[in-house]
């Protein structure tokens, strides 16, 4: 007790010199990345270089207005009373600003508030919603022993088939855990075939999940690995390929686990049976919950939104509308709504959803699970959720512009509204909060190169510990023995987390947008606009710290 007190008061007295740190720290980054931004630019690739120059440019215009309006304010050019040339250029370029330049701001802001109030209305009508469904206690059901006959007891002769599909690519860190969770699934053993379906390009690491198949299939296991030579199609691909077996006709229902996700071993139990007696329905979805929900603040931020994510938006949508966007992942499909709705497509990066979509033309229905829990890892990196974001952002966008004309065309109108809310309040969330993620979705809608582009991202394998997060190593960074090692001056082999608070990673469209939501809010304190000022000033601060990797990994 003693040792485990002293390594968490060590370790809570190390985040806080890192904090403080990295405050002390933050003007002599500020200036170093300054000078970089425009050296990060000739590293960057296709649209983001061009996004990123765009920002670069906005910002340099920014500036030298700003330095202008505080020189003119100074000097007195706005007195009229001069009449210099100073002062003369000064006033033109003032009134070509009120007559060109200030209408398109005022109407970018009508815009930009327009869409604040609608999706602050839609937020409320969700939440509404929910606090009725709590009130009335409105869920599914399920009979329960529901495959349970007295002709054959509990012995699985009326329990369907189920196929369980691991799709996975070079997840070294994850693949045990999620192997091991499925293969302890509580249903009859011949009653169900597990598909790992890898799309390494590792050798190494094609070989330690082919030794874990091997090893719960000579524990008794009903599981097969899967490799397929051309990697096409990403994850969709991968999931066609391994629907065209011939052995999948055998089976009704088919439950996907992302390699980080780790099904309870009741999850068939209590997904399966809402089909029993309901053949309109085509799938069931299960929330998410989160081992490294409290790794850091980037974690803690995600876990809040994801959390309103399936407690509100998915929860309301089912029971209210009867649709939402399949996740991925933690569903069971029934197979005949798959086929019925086409199978998966390699025409976007969110195949999930591109599939929920066509199987709701087909009028397939859908429930939504919100007290089935499956547990899995958010990204910790900025990085990694960088890349994950800008799928998820284009994604949706791109299949838009492919499924309205199907939609449009359906013979139910509500589909069309359905969809397009849908559509609606993501474009409204990801234009009021993640402006620097503008370009995912211009490339999705435009059907640019990187639109396409499918980036696995990266987890490091976290397990539920005891009160804390661990490694899968034993005596990891994370773990009592890790932290207290890193913690003693002068041991050799181990390296002080000030020290790692130092190597930041720069993210130049983060740090420039906050150099202009900066410049913007400068600009209004000398307008004597307060809250704009105070609104800007903290936004512009946030944007700041992303860019100079103050956020995510080792930075609590």
């Amino acid at each position: 007790m003693k040792q485990s007190l002293r390594v968490l008061i060590l370790h809570e007295g190390n985040k806080a010199a890192a904090l403080l740190d990295a405050v002390s720290n933050v003007p002599r980054d500020m200036l170093g990345s300054i000078g970089k931004m425009f050296v990060l630019v000739r590293g960057g690739k296709g649209g983001s270089k061009i996004f990123l120059v765009f920002l670069h440019v906005s910002l340099a215009m920014a500036l030298a207005g700003l330095a202008c309006e505080a020189v003119a304010r100074l000097k007195g050019w706005d007195d009229p009373s001069d009449d210099g040339w100073v002062r003369s250029a000064y006033s033109s370029w003032s009134e070509m600003r009120g007559l060109y330049v200030a209408p398109v701001v005022r109407a970018i802001r009508s815009f930009y508030v327009a869409l604040f109030l609608i999706q602050s209305a839609d937020r409320l009508l969700q939440c509404l919603a929910c606090l009725w469904i709590k009130h009335k206690k409105l869920k599914p059901r399920i009979i329960a022993n529901a495959f349970h006959s007295e002709r054959h007891g509990d012995l699985g002769d009326d329990y369907p088939m189920v196929l369980v599909q691991i799709p996975m690519c070079n997840e070294r860190e994850v693949y045990e855990h999620s192997i091991s969770a499925v293969c302890k699934l509580d249903w009859p053993k011949d009653r169900f075939l597990v598909q790992v379906l890898d799309d390494s390009d590792e050798e190494s690491i094609k070989r330690l999940i082919n030794r874990e198949v091997m090893k719960w299939k000579e524990n008794g296991v009903n599981i097969t690995y899967r490799h397929r030579v051309v990697r096409s199609g990403y994850k969709a691909g991968n999931l066609k390929s391994a629907m065209s077996c011939d052995y999948v006709k055998n089976y009704e229902f088919v439950a996907m686990f992302d390699a980080d996700f780790r099904p309870s071993p009741d999850f068939l139990k209590q997904t399966v049976p809402h089909f029993k007696d309901n053949p309109e329905l085509g799938l069931v979805q299960a929330r998410w919950t989160f081992v490294n929900k409290n790794g850091n603040l980037l974690t803690r931020i995600q876990s809040i939104n994801m959390c309103f994510h399936f407690e509100v938006e998915q929860q309301v949508n089912g029971a209210m509308l009867n649709f939402f966007g399949f996740n991925g992942t933690a569903g069971i499909w029934r197979i005949a709504a798959l086929e019925d709705s086409g199978g998966w497509l390699e025409r976007t990066t969110v195949e999930d959803m591109d599939v929920a979509v066509r199987a709701h033309l087909k009028r397939w229905k859908f429930i939504f699970l919100n007290d089935v829990k499956v547990l899995c890892e958010l990204p910790e990196s900025y990085e990694a959720y960088r890349k994950q974001q800008h799928r998820w952002h284009s994604g949706p966008i791109h299949l838009f512009r492919l499924c309205l004309p199907d939609i449009m065309a359906s013979q139910e109108s509500k589909l069309a509204l359905l969809f397009s809310l849908l559509q609606r309040r993501k474009v409204l969330h990801y234009s009021l909060k993640r402006t620097t993620t503008l370009f995912a979705v211009i490339s999705g809608l435009l059907s640019l190169g990187n639109s396409h582009e499918w980036i696995v991202t990266k987890k490091k394998g976290r397990r539920a510990g005891d009160g804390h997060v661990q490694t899968k190593e034993e005596g990891g960074r994370d773990s009592p023995q890790g932290i207290e090692r890193a913690l003693v001056p002068g041991e050799p082999g181990t390296t002080r987390r000030k020290k790692q608070q130092k190597r930041k990673i720069r993210y130049g469209e983060e740090f420039a947008a906050g150099l202009l939501l900066l410049a913007a809010a400068t600009r209004s304190l000398l307008s004597g606009w307060v809250v704009h000022w105070g609104v800007l000033s903290l936004q512009g601060m946030a944007f700041l710290v992303v860019g100079l990797g103050m956020i995510g990994e080792d930075n609590a």
